[in-house]
């Protein structure tokens, strides 16, 4: 029988366990079941812990915690750096293994993802099992799965059972399964946001549901309204596989008005164009993993370069310095037409992993602090009013 006459969706979410330890298990036989963490900076104490493996976890090892309070806690504990290389080859292995079921599928970050399955003759459970199955015995890699009618209790779902959980989720399940929950445990909900519900006597999931939702609308703007829906279990979002090409990439070029090959110039124009791909980044709320630049001479002949950075980035200051490196490395000297900056590999900021010791979660602490201030500045006063690294007087 065809589902897509039914109005009931049937979504799954897949959600691979502890990915990158995961990974480096599977790629290293010798590491299964130990107690294994992936950290930014294994050689120092500040190191931050990105993810680790469930036998570390038991030990209370998790994820942002630092290196020296993880080995405190867990004395065996096994660090090995990030390969993200090894990572994206089993994140497209994976991906393409859920393409073999449906062409709806939604990547969201590099080991999660969304299927409707609506219109699939195979019973959504049998479907997962199979899915969950293959994972594990053809690319060796546990994964959990939630099944729900929206992405949103798909989601829920998928957190429930770890390692190698399948679980339903129904809607008519909410008030027992979700609603007696933390509002601090709904996807979605910072730890900041957890705050100010509760000083607004909001504690639990169905204290969420239960509010009024134009107070909360009052009270949070349109993510009040979207947190109460998602309470009471509406999600009408689509599975939208065109979702993750949006993310792809992010870039901007410009032909220049005459053929530069003044250096102070064409630093001037890379500014510029830094300054747009931070713009749209933050607009998009995304990072990027990877950097390119396009320089077109005026012979037409065109040069693309890049480089893969070890953070997630976003910053106009590391998007310029990068960008400017390549172009200094690779110019030969003569006169170019043409610039562009790309930021590739962008995933959703929510998404990205990061590895990074606490001097520099501090430095981005002050400078997302700066970048800030600027930003509403230039809001208030218009794009060329403050420029980082310049002063633009006014008129006397």
């Amino acid at each position: 029988m065809d589902r897509s006459t039914h109005k009931r969706r049937f979504i799954l979410h897949v959600d691979m366990n502890s990915f990158y330890a995961s990974v480096e298990s599977m790629m290293d036989p010798a590491l299964k079941g130990k107690p294994l963490a992936i950290a930014g900076n294994p050689e120092e104490r500040r190191g931050i812990v990105v993810t680790c493996s469930y036998e570390a976890r038991k030990f209370g090892v998790k994820t942002t915690m630092t290196l020296w309070q993880a080995k405190k806690l867990c004395p065996s504990l096994i660090v090995r750096r990030p390969d993200f290389q090894k990572y994206r080859m089993m994140s497209n292995r994976m991906f393409q293994l859920l393409r073999e079921y449906t062409d709806l599928v939604e990547p969201v970050s590099i080991d999660e993802g969304y299927l409707d399955v609506t219109a699939s003759s195979m019973n959504p459970v049998e479907m997962a099992g199979e899915i969950q199955n293959r994972i594990f015995h053809e690319l060796g890699l546990p994964c959990s799965i939630g099944i729900a009618p929206n992405k949103f209790l798909a989601k829920m779902a998928s957190d429930m059972k770890k390692p190698m959980g399948i679980t339903v989720l129904r809607k008519r399940e909410m008030g027992t399964i979700l609603w007696p929950m933390g509002v601090g445990e709904m996807h979605g909900i910072g730890k900041a946001t957890e705050e100010k519900l509760k000083a607004f006597n909001i504690h639990t999931i169905g204290d969420l549901a239960k509010e009024d939702a134009y107070s909360l609308k009052h009270r949070f703007g349109i993510n009040g309204i979207k947190m109460w829906e998602r309470a009471n279990g509406i999600d009408d979002r689509p599975v939208n596989p065109e979702r993750a090409s949006e993310f792809q990439s992010v870039g901007n070029s410009t032909t220049l008005a005459e053929d530069l090959d003044h250096e102070p110039e064409i630093k001037s124009v890379f500014e510029s164009l830094a300054e747009s791909v931070e713009r749209r980044m933050k607009q998009k709320k995304a990072v990027g993993q990877n950097l390119q630049i396009v320089i077109r001479y005026s012979d037409r002949k065109t040069v693309t370069r890049s480089k893969s950075l070890e953070n997630p980035f976003h910053d106009r200051d590391i998007i310029l310095e990068t960008a400017w490196n390549l172009f200094k490395k690779h110019w030969n000297g003569e006169p170019v037409r043409l610039l562009g900056i790309t930021a590739a590999d962008v995933i959703p900021r929510e998404n990205a992993y990061k590895q990074m010791d606490l001097f520099t979660f501090e430095q981005e602490k002050k400078q997302a602090d700066v970048n800030r201030l600027v930003s509403d500045l230039q809001k208030k006063f218009g794009q060329q009013s403050i420029i980082r690294g310049k002063w633009k007087a006014g008129p006397s």
